[in-house]
């Protein structure tokens, strides 16, 4: 998943940016408010992080300019402006979560976390509740996939793993970011789990003759490519 973090103090940012990225995230930076607008207008991000006070424009700035545009990507506020006034006008702005500096490391990827479980997934068609990528589409609320004019029968994680899948065709999806995904920090299970899951789904999801979309990124984690494109 893909994060823009916007801050100019570079002895904050730099570690950030390092730990973020151990945790299997793509991350961009930008310096100034400036440059992180003209960054979120032109990438697709699951996750902006804004310092409040900044060169060029102010993160407040820059959350109001997102959302007077329809961006509702989730922002998260880092900044050392702590009283209540402060948080209500970060939130009227239209921020998600907001966390002061100092701030433990552990916390803050908490935040990053609960923020891209609540963000709803960028390429969903609200009207039915569907997602696609070439010949395979999902109905998740019935816990169904097609292929073609095969359906196919899923169980609730496998539904939700193939959602993810289909939200973010083409991007590579860390192992990290796929156990984020379906299931807390208190009941992961171990490694094995979700390859056999990945294993079941792409049974499922490909028969003799129909070519695979699901590739394995070899240390990494997997990948959902349509076979006309990979």
């Amino acid at each position: 998943m893909r994060i823009l973090l916007v801050d100019d103090e570079v002895e904050l940012t730099d570690p950030l940016y390092r730990v973020l990225t151990k945790e299997g995230y793509d991350v961009d930076v930008a310096y100034d408010g400036t440059t992180g607008v003209e960054m979120a207008a032109q990438g697709s991000y699951d996750l902006f992080i804004l310092d409040w006070l900044m060169p060029g424009k102010s993160g407040l700035q820059l959350c109001q300019e997102l959302r007077e545009r329809g961006d509702t990507t989730p922002v998260l506020f880092l900044t050392a402006k702590d009283t209540l006034d402060d948080r209500v006008a970060g939130l009227d702005a239209g921020a998600d979560d907001y966390i002061v500096k100092p701030f433990e490391l552990r916390e803050l990827l908490a935040r990053v976390r609960a923020s891209l479980r609540r963000s709803e997934p960028s390429q969903r068609d609200v009207k039915n509740d569907r997602l696609q990528v070439a010949d395979l589409r999902l109905d998740r609320e019935n816990q169904l996939a097609y292929r073609g004019d095969r359906k196919i029968e899923l169980s609730e994680k496998e539904t939700r793993l193939l959602e993810l899948f289909l939200s973010h065709p083409g991007q590579l999806l860390t192992h990290t970011q796929i156990y984020q995904h379906l299931w807390s920090d208190s009941d992961r299970p171990s490694s094995n789990v979700l390859a056999a899951l990945v294993r079941l789904l792409r049974r499922k999801i490909a028969k003799k003759g129909e070519p695979q979309l699901i590739q394995s990124v070899y240390g990494k984690g997997y990948r959902l490519q349509d076979s006309q494109e990979s």
